[in-house]
């Protein structure tokens, strides 16, 4: 087990106002790089002052970029949609992922971010680590290899698949670690007891791209393999990471991560669950409040481990609530957008039942603190706005706030068709 006063690097350790400081600042710097160097930005940006976005107030004024914008952009101007600030040419890899959406890799080392991630698992220089994630057109493998080589690890490509060949490499080539799905890493150690083949070199182990379960976490380790997890995505690489088993997961140094309510760019309050939304301060792609489609919240204090960035509570599910109602698709937006005529309203969440063969909706709203309004006389002009914004008849329920579960919910589906 690595030493929990064992660090990355100084920067894990500032004071936040300090880190604030220096975010807010590269924030500026970048905001000002993408105008002039991403023709995208240069226009989504066009009204914005650079050097008036020096706080996260400010931030929160500048459009959401989201990732079905990747799509039309790109569709748009081939093949990076004009937010790159590098020519296709002078990066180091193209991917393509599910969308379909291209993302350039540039040439500098750890261009992922994933090291930091890895050092906090317990990798270190002259590990051998069997990377078990995608090398085929889509960067997860490359993410975790780059971080690893930065790291100074000898990496094992080891891709998706061929389960008995990976097996078989591993009793060889005896890795100290292992990089990957949660899920494969227990295909690939039951496959070594069924073929009776030693893997039980792999001692430390760091997973995304799917759900790390506490039994099967707890599995792993009574097998010997410490697991922890990150958070990661195709477009921006590492987000946030695991020091400590399920103490949360610390955000990476070189991003600034907001959460939103979700249909919106509307920062939630902390440990409010909401929409992941990420600026990054890579200055090849600067994507600039990405909604991730991710439900998260912010945990309160700092890590144990004494990192003292911000934690986020872990993976919650998706923002992209849109649901069809009486043959037509209601969207979160909408329910911000009847929100935003009534200040009254601190949150609301649209639930969506049936009445024999009919679908009704029924919209629970909590008021704002100190609130003195005429219920009835709210729910009323409630019903007339959601009519005319979604342009369909659904009730209003005034509710007390703790009977609105925080779980970012703003569209509820609670059908049943049995």
């Amino acid at each position: 087990m690595t030493d929990p006063g064992d660090f990355f690097d100084a920067r894990e350790t500032r004071d936040p106002a300090t880190r604030e400081t220096a975010l807010m600042a590269a924030l500026a710097q970048q905001i000002a790089h993408a105008k002039a160097h991403a023709p995208a930005y240069g226009e989504i940006l066009a009204d914005v002052d650079p050097a008036m976005v020096t706080d996260r107030t400010a931030l929160a004024r500048l459009p959401v970029t989201r990732k079905a914008d990747l799509v039309k952009l790109q569709a748009a101007a081939p093949p990076l949609g004009g937010l790159a600030t590098i020519a296709p040419s002078a990066a180091a890899r193209l991917f393509t992922s599910p969308g379909p959406i291209y993302e350039p890799e540039g040439p500098r080392p750890d261009y992922w971010r994933a090291a930091r991630a890895l050092y906090a698992a317990g990798f270190r220089r002259g590990d051998i680590v069997h990377n078990a994630f995608s090398y085929h057109l889509t960067p997860g493998g490359w993410i975790l290899d780059s971080g690893l080589r930065a790291l100074g690890c000898a990496v094992v490509p080891a891709g998706v698949g061929n389960t008995e060949a990976q097996v078989r490499a591993i009793a060889h080539l005896r890795p100290a670690g292992y990089t990957g799905t949660p899920d494969f890493l227990k295909v690939l150690l039951d496959k070594g007891l069924e073929l009776d083949l030693d893997c039980g070199s792999l001692n430390r182990a760091l997973v995304s791209g799917g759900a790390l379960f506490p039994a099967l976490r707890a599995e792993y380790a009574d097998r010997g393999v410490r697991v922890l997890q990150c958070y990661a995505t195709a477009d921006l690489g590492v987000i946030a990471y695991e020091s400590i088993p399920d103490a949360g997961l610390i955000v990476d140094e070189d991003l600034i991560v907001e959460i939103v309510r979700p249909g919106t760019g509307d920062p939630v309050p902390d440990g409010e669950v909401g929409e992941v939304v990420v600026t990054t301060l890579n200055p090849d792609y600067p994507l600039i409040r990405f909604a991730t489609g991710d439900l998260s919240a912010v945990l309160p204090g700092a890590s144990p481990c004494g990192r003292t960035n911000v934690r986020l509570k872990g993976w919650m599910g998706r923002a992209d609530q849109t649901t069809k109602i009486k043959g037509m698709f209601v969207h979160p937006a909408q329910i911000a957008a009847v929100l935003a005529r009534h200040p009254e309203v601190a949150r609301a969440r649209l639930v969506v039942t049936r009445d024999g063969p009919a679908d009704v909706m029924t919209l629970r709203c909590a008021l704002a603190p100190d609130t003195q309004v005429d219920a009835q006389a709210l729910s009323d002009a409630l019903a007339v706005t959601l009519r005319e914004v979604t342009k369909l008849k659904g009730s209003v329920v005034i509710v007390a706030p703790e009977d609105l579960p925080n779980d970012g919910k703003v569209i509820e589906d609670a059908r049943s068709y049995d």
